[in-house]
């Protein structure tokens, strides 16, 4: 059924077919349809975070910027979904055509600009649905928003999401916001990583629980890069690390048509380079902090395959872009063929 939805979608442009999609699973999910189109995975429960998840595969950031259709991704089987990144104001993203895709790797070369209607509406989208599962918020800076202010972006989202979210990630590894990268690094990795800490410690007593930050990274570093970071994540609090956001470089869809576009590649092509990230993060963390990898699942031994490198969760994205709801239940089942 998926294979023919997705032929007539493709027909369509990449952000018109997104934009479709969309509203198609916010109506199954509003309707209580989308859980009789695909058969529910498994249950496989972990505990991550100090959250305990029905099975380990989410929903990757990004598809749902807004919270339009939580309940509808919930039905479809996920173990937990992730919505945003938001921002604290609306704002438009980047000019159009901003999503291209390149089937023949089963990828995706995206430069949206964290386009979404704001913290506000998506809470109100948030408080709309009746999922009441685990829900990560993915909070971000606004374009305008300086570097060095960027941590007050960071801050107003915390304050706002906090009491809805079971956790909250932060994304300093969009390659489609200007300057967003540098806080991943030194000195502005250290002061954002200590804000937020201080916040959610003040928050915590505020509300009466302790809601886990994640913070999502880059796979362009290098693997002394890459330590350096974990060792921040670890020094700071931070409850995980989420491996990893879209790729700048170009390896494996070289000559292909809209390779060289601009914007962070996803899908197959990020797999190993993901994967290979996840193995020097688990190295380093030695299980002192868990893992939840992003990149190249396109099939199910590819979610265990990240399993196996350390990771204690996976998200989905692209893959499910190209092969749909069945790739949940396929990946669910190959994390628990794995040796225990």
């Amino acid at each position: 059924m998926y294979t023919l939805a997705r032929q007539l979608l493709f027909k369509l442009s990449p952000e018109t077919s997104h934009d479709l999609s969309l509203d198609l699973i916010g109506a199954g999910g509003r309707l209580g349809l989308n859980g009789l189109v695909c058969k529910a995975p498994v249950q496989m429960p972990v505990s991550v975070m100090g959250l305990d998840f029905p099975n380990p595969v989410g929903l990757a950031a990004g598809l749902d910027k807004n919270g339009a259709a939580i309940d509808g991704f919930a039905q479809l089987g996920f173990g937990f979904v992730e919505i945003g990144t938001v921002t604290p104001r609306p704002q438009p993203g980047n000019p159009k055509p901003r999503i291209f895709r390149l089937p023949e790797a089963e990828a995706i070369i995206n430069r949206m600009g964290f386009n979404n209607l704001g913290l506000d509406h998506m809470l109100s989208r948030v408080q709309a649905a009746k999922y009441n599962g685990i829900l990560g918020i993915n909070i971000g800076k606004n374009f305008d928003t300086p570097v060095e202010r960027a941590v007050d972006d960071y801050l107003i989202c915390l304050d706002k999401v906090y009491a809805h979210a079971s956790y909250v990630t932060v994304n300093v590894s969009s390659p489609n916001t200007p300057g967003l990268r540098s806080l991943q690094f030194g000195d502005s990795l250290k002061q954002l990583l200590e804000a937020l800490r201080q916040r959610r410690e003040e928050l915590a007593v505020r509300h009466g629980k302790r809601v886990p930050l994640a913070i999502k990274i880059a796979p362009d570093m290098s693997d002394e890069e890459t330590v350096l970071v974990a060792q921040a994540l670890m020094a700071s609090g931070m409850d995980a690390v989420i491996a990893t956001n879209t790729t700048l470089s170009r390896a494996g869809v070289e000559g292909l048509a809209h390779a060289d576009e601009a914007g962070g590649l996803s899908g197959a092509p990020l797999r190993e380079q993901n994967t290979h990230i996840v193995r020097v993060l688990a190295a380093e963390l030695a299980g002192r902090l868990p893992i939840i990898a992003v990149g190249g699942i396109t099939e199910g031994k590819h979610a265990a395959e990240k399993i196996a490198a350390g990771a204690s969760l996976v998200q989905l994205y692209s893959g499910f872009i190209y092969k749909g709801p069945a790739l949940i239940r396929q990946s669910v089942d190959a994390i628990a063929a794995l040796p225990k």
